[in-house]
């Protein structure tokens, strides 16, 4: 004898998945739904944080003509906005170097001369 299967009507399965809640007396009742309601939301928000910074990430320009580019259009710059703008090509084009000089930027007579940037910048 074969058990009788229950057939269940799109009706009713759909009713059944409209309220699905704990009971109010279950453990942990609505403190319990407004912690899992919380950590949907954090979820949620990391995600659309990754999202953002993949989206707003810095891209360096590939080396070459747009390097030598502009460093030539810093040249048309007076001499302490070109250095600043240098060092800010060496800190996207070659930080390693750029991390070796931020201590001594500091300094007094720290900042290097332009010349010395763009040799920096284009070997």
């Amino acid at each position: 004898m074969e058990p009788q299967a229950r057939a269940l009507s799109e009706e009713a399965m759909l009713a059944g998945l409209r309220d699905i809640r704990l009971p109010a007396s279950a453990a942990g009742g609505a403190p319990a739904e407004m912690l899992a309601a919380l950590a949907v939301g954090l979820a949620l928000a990391l995600l659309a944080g990754l999202a953002l910074r993949a989206v707003t990430a810095r891209r360096p320009v590939a080396r070459g003509t747009g390097l030598r580019q502009a460093v030539a259009e810093a040249a048309a710059l007076p001499d302490e906005t070109r250095r600043l703008a240098l060092l800010h090509l060496l800190r996207d084009h070659a930080p390693g170097r750029h991390a070796e000089l931020r201590a001594a930027l500091y300094r007094p007579g720290g900042l290097p001369d332009a010349a010395t940037l763009e040799r920096e910048l284009l070997r």
